[in-house]
C-alpha cells in the first residue's frame, strides 16, 4: 500500500501555492450555519493531507461555538492560515437539554452519529485514510471518546468500515472536557454544570444527568485500553463561568479536566471561563498560539503514525481472509541485543535446526554454558536464519518472575497489534494483571491451529531446582505453555536445565574466529595478519564476552593490541572497570558478569565458592581430587571436608560445573594417573584472581604451595613422570610467588627443592636453575650436573659438579 504522505517537509509544502489559492479554498468552504446538523466542511484546505473535527458540546452549535464576539470563527478564519493542507470541519448535532431525549445514553446515540457522518463524508472525498485530529469542547469530548469506542469495536460483518475512524485518528485536544469527578465532586454534577451554562436547569434534567453518570463512567471505562494510541491535550478553563441562574461556577476543574498519568498527553491551561476558552479573537490571542501550536505539531507527526496504522490494517485484513495467517506476528527482537556480525558456531547452528525440525509435537532445545560464551547471540542468529520456518517468534527475559512477565505483556501487545483472531487479548494489557496477561497469551498459544511459533526463554540462570534454595529462583514449567506443538529455545548457564535436546557451548576454538571479533569490535583492519593481536586473541582463550570488551576499549582508545595485553595481564581489574560496556552482552562487564554465579554457588554450598577461591592459586587447568587432598595435613578446615572423599570432592565440583565456571580438563581425559581433573576458562580464572579474591590471601596461597610440593612423587614410583607433568602447570603458578616476593621461603626449601627436581627431570632446565638461587641445598646442583651429563652436555655437568665441590650452590 502506497505511503498516503510525508510530512517531514510540511512547511514547504503547505507554503507553495497558499497565496494562490488561499482564497479560494475558503471561498468554497460551506456556507456557516447553513445546516445547524450533521458535518459542515468550514475548510476545505490546499490538498488537504488532514481532517481537523471540531465537536461542540450541550447546547453548544457547530459555528457559534467557535466564533468570538468580534465575529472571528478561529476554525474558519484563523486555522486555515496556519494550516493550510488541513480540511476543517465542525460537527453539529441537537445539542439542546430539553425534551424526552435527555440522557447520557443520548450522548452515546450521538457518538454513533459521529462516526457514521465522517465514514459517509471521507468514502464520498476518497479520503478514508487520511488522519484525523478531534478538537473537542466540553461534553463533546465525551461523544468523541464514545465515537472512538464504538469505531474500535466494530468488527467484520458489523458495520466495519466505521472502524476506519479510529484508525485514522491521530490526537485529540478536549477543551473543558470532564473525564471524571474530582476534588469531591462528583462526575454527574460535573455534567449538569457543562449544561447549565446556557440553560438553567431542571430537576428533570438534573435527574437524567446524575442518574446516567455511572453508567456512562462504565462505557467510557473502555476507552482506557485504546487511549494510548492517540496524542492527547487536555485543555482545562483558568476562570469561573457565570450560568444561567446568575452565579459562577467551575464548570470542569483542572482535576477533572485533566487525566492523570494518560499516555501521550499534556496539559494546557486557557485563560478564560468554560465557555470563552474556544473562542479566539485574533491570531495574536495567546491562547489561540498554543492551541495552534499544538495542532500544527500534531500534524507534522500524524502522517507517518497513521500510514503505518493503515498498513497494519491490510495485514489484519489478509490475516482474515487467510486462515494460514491468522497466528502471523511480524519478526521482531526489540529485547535482544544482537551483535552486527556474528561470528562461527555454524555445526551449534545446524544441530538445534536439526533438533528443532525433527518429528512431530513440540521440539526444544536448551543452550547451556558460561557466561559470556555466546548463548544469547546463538539463539538471535537462528532466530534470524530460520524467521520464515515460524508463523511467530517471540524473545523473553527469564532472569527473574518480574521480567518474564514483563516480557508476556510486550508479547501480547504484538499479538494484538498484528493477529486480528487475539482481540480476547486487549482486556488483558494492564501492567497490574500481569499473571492474567500470561494466561491469556498462552490460551492463544496452546490453539489447536496455532502451532508454527518458537518462543526463546534467554537467561534462565536461577531455576527452581532440587538444591537452589534462592526464592527468586523460577519455575519455567509455569510460563510454557501446555499444548505439545510449537518450539523452544533456552538459553541457560546451568547444566541441571535439561529441556529438550542440550546443547553446551564451548570457548571459540579457531583463532581466526577470535580474530574477527577483535576486528568487528574494535573496527581496526588487518587484524588477521597482526601477530600481536593473533597473541591477545590465544590469551582471551575464545571467549566471545573477552574478546567484545577488548575490541570496544580498543575501538575507543589509541592502545595497541600489545599495550592492551600488557594491561590485561598487569592490571586486570582495574582494565575491565574502565572498559566500555558491550550492548550485545546486556552491558554486562567481564569482571561482573560471574557474579550471579558466584551469589547463588554461596547460597548452595560454602565448600565450592572456599574451592573457587583457592583455585585462584592453582592453574586453571587441570585441578584433581589427589592433588587438593595433599592439604588436608596443614589445611582449613573447609579443605578437609572437601577432600574427606571423591564423593565430598565431587559434589563441590558438581556446583561449579552446574554454572559453567568449571568443566572437565580434556587435556588430562585418558592420560591420568589418579582421578580425572577439571578445568576453568582462562578469563575466569583472571575473575578468581581478581574478583572472587578481593585481595591476595598468602594463607590461602600457601596451601597450594603445599599441595603442589607434598604430591610431588618419588622418582622410583610407577608413573611418576605422568604426575610430575600433571603437576608443572601448577608448580609453575606457585614458583611464581616466591619469585615476585608474595611468599617467603620460611622453611619450606623442602618444596623448593621437589620444585627443582620436577623441573630437572621434565627437562626444565632454566626454571631449574632459578630455583636452584632459592634453596640452600646442593643436592639440586648435583642433580642438574647429572642430568646434564646423560643429554651428553659435558661442560655443563663440569661446571655443576665444579660448584658443589667447592660448596657454592
Amino acid at each position: 500500500m502506497p505511503r498516503l504522505f510525508d510530512f517531514g517537509s510540511k512547511k514547504s509544502k503547505m507554503k507553495v501555492r497558499l497565496a494562490a489559492k488561499f482564497s479560494t479554498s475558503l471561498a468554497s468552504a460551506e456556507p456557516a450555519a447553513a445546516v445547524a446538523q450533521g458535518l459542515q466542511v468550514v475548510a476545505e484546505g490546499i490538498d488537504p493531507m488532514i481532517d481537523i473535527v471540531a465537536v461542540h458540546g450541550l447546547n453548544g452549535h457547530f459555528e457559534k461555538t467557535w466564533t468570538a464576539g468580534n465575529g472571528v470563527n478561529w476554525l474558519r478564519d484563523l486555522l486555515p492560515r496556519d494550516l493550510p493542507n488541513a480540511r476543517i470541519l465542525s460537527w453539529g448535532y441537537d445539542a439542546n437539554t430539553h425534551g424526552d431525549r435527555v440522557s447520557c445514553q443520548y450522548l452515546y446515540s450521538h457518538a454513533e452519529e459521529l462516526v457514521s457522518d465522517l465514514c459517509r463524508r471521507r468514502k464520498r472525498t476518497n479520503s478514508t485514510t487520511r488522519p484525523i485530529i478531534f478538537v473537542a469542547h466540553s461534553l463533546g469530548g465525551i461523544i468523541v471518546k464514545g465515537a472512538l469506542i464504538h469505531s474500535d469495536m466494530a468488527r467484520k460483518g458489523a458495520l466495519e468500515e466505521h472502524r476506519s475512524i479510529k484508525t485514522s485518528t491521530y490526537g485529540i485536544i478536549f477543551m473543558g472536557t470532564p473525564h471524571q469527578g474530582g476534588n469531591g465532586v462528583q462526575f454527574g454534577k460535573l455534567l449538569v454544570n457543562a449544561a447549565s451554562v446556557y440553560k438553567a436547569t431542571t430537576s428533570r434534567l438534573l435527574d437524567h444527568l446524575e442518574r446516567d453518570s455511572e453508567w456512562l463512567q462504565q462505557q467510557l471505562r473502555q476507552y482506557g485500553p485504546i487511549s494510548g494510541e492517540f496524542m492527547t491535550k487536555f485543555a482545562y478553563e483558568e476562570y469561573k463561568t457565570p450560568t444561567a441562574l446568575g452565579h459562577s461556577i467551575m464548570v470542569v476543574p483542572k482535576a477533572s479536566a485533566v487525566v492523570p498519568g494518560a499516555a501521550d498527553a499534556e496539559q494546557i491551561m486557557i485563560h478564560a471561563d468554560h465557555k470563552e476558552m474556544v473562542k479566539f479573537q485574533s491570531k495574536e490571542d495567546n491562547d489561540y498560539e498554543k492551541v495552534s501550536d499544538h495542532l500544527i505539531i500534531m500534524v507534522e507527526g500524524a502522517g507517518i503514525v497513521i500510514g503505518l496504522r493503515w498498513e497494519q490494517e491490510v495485514r489484519v485484513d489478509a490475516a482474515r481472509s487467510n486462515p494460514e495467517e491468522r497466528f502471523r506476528v511480524v519478526f521482531s527482537l526489540p529485547e535482544a541485543f544482537e551483535t552486527n556480525h556474528f561470528v562461527a558456531r555454524q555445526a551449534e547452528l545446524a544441530a538445534m535446526h536439526n533438533f528443532l525440525s525433527e518429528g512431530t509435537g513440540r521440539q526444544a532445545v536448551t543452550l547451556q554454558g558460561l557466561g559470556g560464551i555466546g548463548k544469547t547471540q546463538l539463539a538471535i542468529a537462528y532466530t534470524k536464519a530460520h524467521r520464515d520456518d515460524h508463523s511467530a517468534i517471540f524473545w523473553l527475559n527469564i532472569k527473574d518472575e518480574v521480567s518474564v512477565k514483563q516480557s508476556y505483556l510486550r508479547l501480547a501487545q504484538r499479538i494484538l497489534q498484528d493477529c486480528p483472531s487475539a482481540g480476547q487479548l486487549g482486556v488483558f494489557t494492564d501492567d497490574k494483571k500481569q499473571d492474567e496477561v500470561v494466561a491469556a497469551v498462552k490460551r492463544w498459544l496452546e490453539h489447536a491451529k496455532n502451532t508454527q511459533w518458537l518462543m526463546v526463554f534467554d537467561n534462565y540462570d536461577n531455576p527452581k531446582v532440587p538444591g537452589n534454595a534462592d526464592p527468586g529462583a523460577v519455575n519455567i514449567r509455569q510460563f510454557l505453555p501446555e499444548t505439545h506443538h510449537g518450539s523452544l529455545i533456552v538459553t541457560t548457564r546451568s547444566s541441571k536445565v535439561s529441556i529438550g535436546h542440550r546443547v553446551k557451548l564451548g570457548k571459540l576454538e579457531d583463532v581466526r574466529d577470535s580474530l574477527q571479533i577483535l576486528s568487528n569490535e574494535s573496527h581496526r583492519e588487518n587484524v588477521i595478519d597482526d601477530p600481536n593481536a593473533t597473541e591477545l586473541a590465544r590469551e582471551l582463550d575464545g571467549l566471545p564476552l573477552a574478546l567484545a570488551t577488548a575490541g570496544a576499549y580498543l575501538d575507543q582508545m589509541a592502545t595497541s593490541f600489545s599495550d592492551y595485553l600488557c594491561l590485561y595481564r598487569a592490571s586486570w581489574r582495574r582494565l575491565q572497570e574502565i572498559s566500555p560496556e558491550v550492548k550485545t552482552y546486556e552491558n554486562r562487564q567481564l569482571y561482573s558478569t560471574w557474579q550471579i554465579s558466584l551469589d547463588q554457588i554461596k547460597q548452595q554450598s560454602e565448600i565450592s565458592s572456599k574451592l573457587l577461591q583457592l583455585w585462584a592459586y592453582f592453574d586453571n587447568q587441570d585441578l584433581w581430587f589427589e592433588l587438593l587432598r595433599e592439604g588436608r595435613t596443614s589445611g582449613p578446615e573447609w579443605l578437609s571436608q572437601l577432600t574427606e572423599d571423591q564423593l565430598s570432592f565431587n559434589e563441590a565440583i558438581r556446583v561449579l560445573c552446574n554454572y559453567g565456571l568449571v568443566d572437565v580438563d580434556k587435556s588430562s581425559k585418558g592420560n591420568v594417573v589418579e582421578s580425572q581433573g577439571y578445568a576453568m576458562h582462562s578469563c575466569v580464572h583472571s575473575w578468581t584472581v581478581y574478583v572472587v579474591n578481593q585481595e591476595w590471601d598468602s594463607e590461602m596461597a600457601m596451601v597450594a604451595v603445599e599441595c603442589v610440593g607434598r604430591h610431588v612423587p618419588g622418582g622410583n614410583l610407577q608413573h611418576s613422570s605422568l604426575t610430575q607433568r600433571r603437576l608443572l602447570r601448577h608448580l609453575k603458578r606457585c614458583w611464581g610467588f616466591f619469585v615476585d616476593g608474595r611468599l617467603d621461603l620460611d622453611g619450606k626449601n623442602w618444596i623448593l627443592h621437589d620444585f627443582g627436581t620436577v623441573c630437572l627431570d621434565q627437562g626444565w632446565f632454566d626454571e631449574a636453575e632459578k630455583i636452584r638461587y632459592h634453596t640452600s641445598t646442593l643436592d639440586t646442583v648435583n642433580n642438574l650436573g647429572n642430568l646434564y651429563k646423560n643429554l651428553g652436555r659435558l661442560d655443563e655437568a663440569e661446571n655443576m659438579y665444579q660448584r658443589v665441590r667447592h660448596g657454592t650452590p
